[in-house]
């Protein structure tokens, strides 16, 4: 029996994985549920639009304060906290009589969801290989883009065998059980794992210590990756667009019923979940291969956001749906593959501080969820055509490209220590001891 049983780094990827999956099932449920609610509770599409946003507002906050918190008090008990939060969101919405108590849930959803992304990387950056983090990012996100589009198919399901508050019931459960599992199998260090293998332990890299807050580190190391944040802002700006709005692309650019529209829109979404394995692949063997972190994440990352801008020119060029879901298609599948090496970004630059940095990556640069649909749709309705918008789009990857060579994961960030007032011989022996490069 013991032989079937995945090795610990096995198992700790494959719950993130789930944690994932789940979230992003419970953050997009709401809008197949919309279409039973709205009528029951007596709700106006304005209202609908304010349900729909609440859970950003706290999401790009607790992503920010989420990822110190992981780094200060350790990722097991913050992704427990989390769990509980956004379980219990799950299932209140359930229990939701008007537009007030779902907008109080979906603010809690995003108070829950919000560190989940950065405490996972805080964990990935303890439990796998320097060489194997773009691969680690890319198979956890691909996760989250197959419970994107998985969730309306389940959602409906439950609703049509059930009503849509036992879909939710249902699914706040699932997110429970996924607590109860990450309390039994994660551990704060590798070595204390009870099925850790000596093999296991060597490859991954070495303990990492909590790091000593100095006056504002916070503020320095937020300005070293604001052009890491920059280029996720161009990558998001892509994401929720197609989120967002791909269905009502398709139905109202070729008129096709809402059956048609989904079936186009998963087989963008589909893409998406191969990109997110591929980026993270490739990323990982160039860095084996080559040993530079500039070719492996940079370099990556500009070519992505080149291919995705290019895509992007023929369903502007040709007005034909069948064009529209191969090079949309196309666009989903590069811009996901920049997912991998982005999120191994800020472990690569703060190992030590892998959960702060990648919240402050991921809270700037989710920033364009909110910007991103509202001018596609501003644009959509002064214009009454989709091309503006996507050459909007392909000069946002443009400038991602540019930022790209800004970004310099190979410096890692570093605290500034006070100079010493003279040199001494116990100094020297003391800076032989504890050398300041960074060498994770």
């Amino acid at each position: 029996m013991k032989r079937l049983q995945p090795k610990a780094t096995a198992t700790v990827l494959l719950m993130l994985c789930l944690m994932y999956f789940i979230t992003y099932v419970d953050r997009v449920n709401i809008s197949t549920a919309a279409g039973q609610f709205k009528s029951e509770l007596g709700l106006s599409n304005t209202q609908l639009g304010f349900i729909f946003s609440a859970f950003a507002y706290p999401y790009v906050v607790f992503q920010f304060i989420g990822g110190w918190v992981s780094d200060r008090f350790g990722a097991k008990r913050t992704l427990i906290a989390c769990a509980f939060i956004w379980a219990v969101a799950t299932t209140l919405t359930g229990f939701a009589g008007g537009f007030t108590t779902l907008v109080a849930a979906r603010l809690l959803l995003g108070l829950g969801e919000g560190a989940t992304f950065p405490a996972s990387t805080s964990a990935m950056a303890s439990w796998v290989r320097k060489d194997r983090r773009g691969m680690a990012q890319g198979i956890t996100h691909s996760s989250a883009r197959l419970g994107n589009a998985v969730a309306p198919m389940l959602v409906l399901a439950l609703m049509t065998a059930f009503d849509w508050r036992f879909a939710f019931y249902l699914l706040g459960a699932l997110s429970f059980g996924w607590l109860v599992l990450w309390c039994v199998t994660y551990t704060e260090k590798p070595a204390d794992h009870p099925r850790i293998t000596a093999a296991e332990i060597d490859s991954l890299p070495p303990p990492r210590v909590r790091p000593v807050e100095a006056p504002g580190t916070w503020a320095r190391l937020y300005r070293r990756l604001l052009p890491v944040s920059a280029v996720y802002f161009c990558y998001n700006w892509i994401l929720w667009l197609m989120l967002d709005w791909m269905p009502l692309y398709f139905m109202h650019s070729f008129h096709l019923n809402i059956k048609k529209a989904v079936i186009f829109t998963s087989g963008v979404f589909i893409a998406g979940v191969f990109g997110d394995l591929v980026g993270g692949l490739i990323s990982d063997r160039l860095l084996r291969r080559t040993g530079n972190l500039k070719l492996a994440r940079s370099y990556l990352v500009a070519f992505c956001m080149t291919m995705t801008g290019l895509s992007l020119i023929p369903v502007v060029l040709i007005h034909d749906p069948m064009y529209s879901l191969v090079f949309l298609a196309a666009a989903m599948f590069f811009n996901e593959m920049n997912i991998g090496p982005m999120w191994a970004v800020p472990m690569d630059i703060a190992y030590d501080r892998s959960g702060t940095a990648s919240g402050i990556m991921s809270g700037t640069g989710f920033t364009a969820a909110i910007v991103s649909p509202v001018v596609a749709g501003y644009l959509i309705d002064r214009l009454g055509n989709w091309n503006v918008t996507f050459l909007l789009s392909i000069g946002v990857m443009a400038c991602g490209v540019l930022l790209t060579f800004m970004m310099k994961p190979d410096a890692p960030f570093a605290d500034k220590l006070k100079p010493a007032a003279a040199p001494s011989v116990r100094a020297g022996r003391d800076a032989a001891a504890f050398p300041l490069v960074d060498k994770h």
